[in-house]
């Protein structure tokens, strides 16, 4: 039965982000935002409000190892399982700006992470509103850079038009598939932990960790299928700075997050730091700038590996 309530949990994640996207798009229109500020800030908050909700809600259920892991297991699952299958579906063509702005900005949010983590094993709300400041300080320069590039991520033009009483169901409906799908799926995996005789940390840096990755991982593997640009690098690694300034931060800022499991910083962020790390020998050797199916092959399969090992190693 937690199997269900897990697989019910994703489904109305998967539905939520998308009405709540939809209707914070059409109102951000409604108030007259530009369509550069809509893109970069409320369709990316957006995006992260299924892994917000599942971070708050195992947080303040009494499980900091999911609120935590959740966050490290995406980022590993974003850059080893989405960017790994969607380089092995057609090589990815990686923008200069990512080494110049992006890399190193999610270097400096994870190495911040792990400071504060390991500094007192817990993320308070302080440290959680630096990680949030920190965020909006990269936002600002993102939108600076983008008025100077006149590269702006497309925003769908038609919810323009989109009538305040659709707005308000698709709020309404978004609202209660992402609360009671966090819910859900944090219970269920709670459930599925204890029955199956691991640790709270190794769910949320697996099956919950996956699961938030699914919807991304689909669209990038449609894209790529089709030909087109609508993934980047760049956009995976956006990703993987709003988990853990948005997500961890305004978690933390709400009920500050204590480390109960010490493989989290024993052994699942260094994992999550390697597979970040590992990106720049990966663009430049030995092709330049390029992600290729063999580069798409090595990072499936270290991420294949790390999977082996939490479920595996003797740590539990």
């Amino acid at each position: 039965m937690s199997i269900f309530w897990v697989i019910l949990g994703f489904i109305l994640l998967v539905v939520g982000g998308e009405f709540l996207v939809r209707s914070s798009v059409a109102l951000s229109f409604k108030f007259s935002i530009s369509k550069m500020v809509i893109g970069m800030t409320v369709v990316s908050f957006a995006t992260s409000a299924p892994e917000l909700l599942v971070s708050l809600q195992a947080a303040l259920s009494g499980s900091p190892a999911i609120a935590i892991n959740n966050v490290v297991g995406s980022n590993i699952a974003n850059i080893g399982l989405v960017l790994g299958i969607t380089a092995m579906v057609g090589t990815i063509a990686v923008d200069k700006s990512f080494y110049k702005l992006n890399w190193p900005v999610m270097m400096v949010f994870s190495i911040v992470l792990y400071y504060f983590l390991k500094n007192d094993n817990v993320l308070t709300a302080i440290e959680g509103g630096i990680l949030f400041i920190g965020l909006i300080v990269f936002l600002y320069t993102l939108m600076r850079r983008a008025r100077k590039d006149l590269n702006v991520e497309k925003v769908d033009e038609t919810l323009a038009v989109v009538s305040n009483f659709k707005i308000f169901i698709w709020l309404v409906i978004g609202a209660a598939s992402l609360y009671f799908g966090s819910e859900w799926l944090v219970e269920g995996s709670k459930e599925i932990a204890r029955s199956v005789g691991v640790s709270e940390a190794v769910i949320g840096v697996s099956l919950i960790a996956i699961g938030t990755s699914v919807p991304e991982l689909a669209a990038s593997v449609i894209a790529a299928a089709k030909q087109e640009k609508a993934i980047s690098l760049g956009n995976l690694i956006g990703s993987n700075i709003f988990n853990i300034a948005s997500v961890l931060g305004l978690t933390a800022i709400i009920k500050p997050i204590e480390i109960t499991e010490p493989q989290i910083l024993s052994n699942d962020i260094f994992w999550m730091l390697g597979f970040s790390f590992i990106l720049i020998p990966i663009i430049f050797l030995p092709k330049k700038l390029q992600i290729s199916r063999a580069k798409g092959f090595f990072l499936v399969f270290a991420y294949g590996v790390f999977m082996f090992l939490v479920f595996t190693r003797g740590k539990f």
